[in-house]
């Protein structure tokens, strides 16, 4: 259990480094590309030009991010099992999704990142095409939508306030930033 507790802190230290570096990253390098306002054609065109910082971006912020999530549902619902052996299993259950989706969307995203490098090559009007598609099962799996991230927060948060393992202020903020993802359902 121990053990389980220091590797779910690493875990924790390495989530918040994946959102500080993506947040740096897409701020310094991809402000256009995170702005939102190009055509497809344009995010194609885009994307072509930029792919390795995108395909680093991705990799940090998707499939680096998901993989540490599972370590640190795990050792979230351990921690708290034996108080609210209820709320962490449901709780862990959320985690596991959650970084399901989330390394799915990323590895969907890199993929798709070839298939439109090498596409744009022959016909940029039909790697538009594809980028839409892209985007849409990106943004349904993990990138628009973030229920199940919000529910897994407050399922977690609330854990920790009943059991009082971490600081009230803490949990509470850990709701509210639940109830922002699961926000994000509203069109």
């Amino acid at each position: 259990m121990k053990d389980l507790q220091r590797v779910g802190g690493l875990a924790a230290l390495v989530e918040a480094a994946t959102y500080i570096v993506g947040f740096a990253i897409g701020l310094i390098f991809l402000s256009d590309y995170l702005a939102g306002d190009m055509s497809a054609a344009e995010t194609v065109k885009y994307i072509v030009d930029k792919e390795g910082t995108l395909y680093a971006w991705y990799t940090i912020i998707y499939v680096v991010n998901g993989i540490f999530l599972v370590v640190l549902a795990q050792s979230l619902a351990a921690r708290f099992r034996s108080e609210v052996p209820s709320l962490a299993q449901t709780g862990a259950v959320f985690g596991f999704i959650w970084a399901g989706l989330v390394l799915a969307s990323g590895m969907i995203t890199l993929i798709g990142f070839g298939t439109l490098t090498d596409l744009h090559a022959e016909s940029p009007t039909d790697a538009a095409l594809v980028w839409e598609s892209l985007s849409t099962v990106q943004d349904g799996l993990g990138g628009g939508i973030e229920i199940v991230g919000g529910l897994w927060i407050v399922l977690v948060s609330w854990a920790a306030h009943v059991t009082q393992r971490l600081p009230r202020f803490l949990n509470y903020l850990g709701v509210l930033a639940g109830i922002a993802g699961i926000a994000t359902i509203a069109p």
